[in-house]
């Protein structure tokens, strides 16, 4: 028997399997499953089940559930798109027809192909995309999942095997994407506290002035304000409106403030960082922007954060990095194409508003994004070249190799991390992309980084963009890089969930 004959003979037998197994179900005569499978497997039409779940998990006070939520629905958006745009277009497998199904427990079916089920592979995607960030949520939805699977069987809608590709599709999707952006929950815990620096507690907040845009983070910087005011009755708030210079506020609430507080987006709160280590003065951050990686990384996730942090004067030191000895910023800098990204967006982000101009950007820099030659000195290779399109430095170490850094477990180790993606050489994005994909990048020839306490970087094409902090903030030719260690107090809980 020829290996052909001996495998559609498999085919065949598995193929009996699922259209027996599928008549067990269709045909099962169970009033339960009569009420409980239409109305489930309507409920994730669209994905709107899973969508609701999503709002439940960003209402709670959970990070780690908040995160999954976001995970789960970017792994479910992202199974939907492979499954009924790509992989129903590959096998064209006719739906099962009903006729043994009965009648109460028939569904309108869409009219595209069967294998594999989009309702699976989305509940697939996102329980186990929320799982990837908080696991009692991710177990306590994969039965839910699994009963979805169920009710495209009960309903007629697919045949078994439908499903169990669905599934494959929809969790291996949400792992994928957990290898290129890993979640909070693989960060490993440091064993190191934070250098406290002694504060009294603020009960009421006197001393504290907090500079703030009531329209920051899409309109939340209202809603933080409200909240201070209620915790804080004591604090003084300084609103800044169109047209005003925030920097100029916030050295005007330095002169007379014991502790400068700052509400908004990364590049405002690294402004505030810089006039409160020049100032001496503790600094409080209040997050009110769009990504709020500082404030995060210092345990102040939620306004109630900061709140707790200032009542019970709990600071500590933590590092800043400056660029050219001048300027300084408190999360990272990037050459290349995050730069242009920046760019484009902000060109756009008024009219189109923040998510929309972000995907444009992204795009538009995709298609046309333009590498960059820098030199460098390396301590073990002397001088080095290379052509690169990602140039990133982080102030402190940030977890986890690669391109999509997210935490730094130490805000004090006086250290910058230096990475480098080089895009010169033969197949190179073919390579990264395959790195990034199978989790190996950092084992990557194209792949450099270093851990130094200061460095410096000449583009050898003219002066080149530098963005601080998701910022346009500088063109230089030379951009020097040091550490200032423990430079900045600030306010926080240096916890994460």
């Amino acid at each position: 028997m020829t290996t052909g004959h001996r495998r559609r003979r498999i085919g065949v037998a598995l193929g009996a399997v699922d259209r027996a197994v599928y008549d067990a179900v269709a045909r099962s005569d169970s009033p339960l499953l009569d009420a409980t499978m239409p109305r489930l497997t309507n409920a994730a039409n669209y994905s709107r089940l899973w969508f609701a779940i999503a709002a439940g998990l960003v209402a709670s006070r959970s990070a780690s559930a908040q995160r999954g939520a976001a995970r789960g629905v970017t792994s479910l958006a992202v199974s939907s798109i492979v499954t009924n745009q790509v992989a129903k277009r590959v096998w064209s497998r006719r739906r099962p027809i009903p006729d043994a199904v009965p009648l109460a427990r028939v569904v309108r079916t869409p009219s595209s192909t069967s294998m594999p089920s989009g309702h699976s592979a989305s509940a697939a995607a996102f329980a186990v995309g929320v799982g990837l960030e908080n696991r009692k949520f991710g177990a306590a939805l994969a039965p839910l999942a699994a009963l979805v699977g169920v009710s495209r069987v009960a309903t007629g809608a697919h045949y078994p095997a439908d499903v169990v590709v669905g599934f494959g599709m929809g969790a291996s999707i949400a792992l994928v994407i957990g290898r290129v952006f890993p979640p909070m929950s693989v960060y490993r815990p440091v064993d190191h506290a934070p250098r406290w620096v002694p504060t009294r507690e603020r009960s009421d907040g006197d001393g504290v002035v907090l500079v703030i845009n009531p329209n920051s983070g899409s309109g939340s910087g209202e809603r933080i304000i409200d909240e201070i005011r209620a915790h804080l009755p004591a604090a003084e708030i300084v609103t800044c409106g169109e047209g005003d210079d925030t920097t100029e506020l916030l050295r005007a609430a330095a002169e007379r403030a014991e502790v400068l507080a700052v509400g908004g987006g990364d590049g405002t709160v690294a402004a505030a960082a810089d006039i409160a280590r020049l100032a001496g003065l503790p600094l409080a951050v209040f997050p009110a922007g769009t990504f709020n990686h500082f404030a995060k990384d210092i345990g102040c996730a939620t306004v109630a954060d900061t709140v707790d942090a200032i009542r019970k004067g709990r600071a500590a030191r933590v590092d800043l990095a400056l660029l050219n000895g001048e300027t300084a910023f408190i999360n990272n800098a990037n050459i290349g194409a995050y730069p242009q990204f920046v760019r484009f967006r902000e060109r756009y982000e008024k009219t189109l508003g923040k998510p929309i101009a972000s995907v444009y950007a992204m795009l538009h820099t995709l298609r046309r994004e333009r590498p960059v030659r820098l030199r460098y000195r390396d301590t073990d290779n002397g001088d080095t070249t290379v052509t690169t399109s990602l140039f990133f430095l982080g102030t402190s170490v940030y977890e986890t190799p690669g391109f999509a850094p997210a935490h730094r477990p130490r805000m004090d180790d006086g250290l910058l991390d230096v990475r480098i993606l080089e895009v010169d050489r033969r197949f190179a994005k073919s390579r990264i992309m395959f790195s990034v994909l199978t989790g190996q990048l950092a084992r990557s020839s194209l792949y450099r980084e270093l851990r130094v306490t200061d460095f410096t970087v000449t583009s050898l094409d003219g002066p080149t963009t530098i963005a601080l902090d998701g910022e346009i903030r500088t063109r230089c030719t030379t951009a020097s890089f040091t550490v200032d260690h423990e430079g900045l107090v600030v306010f926080g809980s240096f916890e994460r969930e």
